[in-house]
């Protein structure tokens, strides 16, 4: 960009601005295209220094709707209605019928817990060798496996990524898939 077009840029920039400020410190005409809405224009004109405001009513906060009543509850303290406590009211349907919760839901086993071992790494060796995962469990023990070694007398390496490993429980329950960690 040269330093004209880069002038005549700041210089059209300075234009829309000062048409902006123009337009909007210009008073709110009454006709159709004034373009404020007429709260806007109210407060606009009360807003003027020098003008006189409008007489403030506070009588009028005194006055109370015949529907109004005092609280019966104190809304700072713990607690139940003064009503509500005084007279428990039955909520139950009145039916003569008994409740039947229908056929009980199957029990589910428990899922297993996850697998502790963490994905820290992989040795690739090229060459049609398969890939040597590295586990680590958080305590210092680092555990090697290729895809089908039993980690830990507990676990099989299901499948090596380059950024997550499958391992499963021996007795194929619980399959989870560790993403690579780094630690």
């Amino acid at each position: 960009m040269t330093t004209n077009t880069r002038r005549l840029l700041v210089l059209l920039g300075a234009v829309a601005i000062a048409a902006a400020t123009y337009v909007a410190l210009q008073p709110a005409s009454d006709g159709a295209g004034g373009g404020a809405s007429a709260p806007a224009r109210a407060n606009a004109q009360a807003a003027r220094p020098g003008e006189a405001v409008g007489d403030v009513r506070l009588e009028s906060l005194e006055q109370r709707d015949a529907s109004w009543s005092a609280p019966d509850r104190d809304v700072f303290q713990f607690g139940n209605r003064r009503e509500a406590a005084a007279t428990p009211v039955d909520r139950r349907p009145a039916t003569t019928e008994p409740f039947n919760p229908g056929p009980a839901a199957p029990v589910m086993p428990a899922p297993p817990p996850p697998i502790p071992l963490r994905f820290i790494g992989y040795l690739d060796q090229g060459g049609g060798v398969p890939r040597v995962a590295v586990l680590s469990d958080g305590k210092g023990n680092v555990f090697n496996g290729k895809e089908g070694d039993i980690i830990e007398g507990r676990y099989r390496v299901l499948r090596i990524g380059t950024d997550s490993a499958d391992l499963i429980y021996l007795d194929g329950r619980g399959r989870q898939t560790i993403r690579l960690s780094g630690q």
